[in-house]
């Protein structure tokens, strides 16, 4: 599938777009914990639980994004009669997203 490069329906408020960078540092801030670990050669489970709460962290990130693009951009495609090519590019989106 191509990917087009598209602008959202709603641009997302400061708010939003601060909070997703917010969340974003914080996930970068515990990947280098994640770096400083295997540096200082620790115990692998303590690792593995970090690499867990990263994942959850950026599913986190994920699922909020989608439910939004979901809300406005796909919604507002449904009230247009472009419904059909949205739902089908989120489903395809939502199926890469689950990998």
């Amino acid at each position: 599938m191509e990917h087009i490069e598209k602008k959202p329906v709603t641009p997302r408020t400061d708010k939003e777009k601060q909070a997703i960078v917010n969340r974003l540092k914080r996930v970068e801030g515990q990947v280098r914990g994640v770096q400083k670990m295997i540096e200082e050669d620790r115990y692998c489970v303590d690792i593995l639980v970090q690499i867990s709460a990263i994942n959850a962290a950026l599913n986190k990130v994920g699922y909020s994004l989608l439910e939004r693009h979901t809300k406005h951009c796909v919604s507002s495609a449904i009230k247009s009669g472009e419904g059909e090519a949205a739902i089908d590019e989120l489903m395809e989106v939502v199926k890469q997203f689950s990998k």
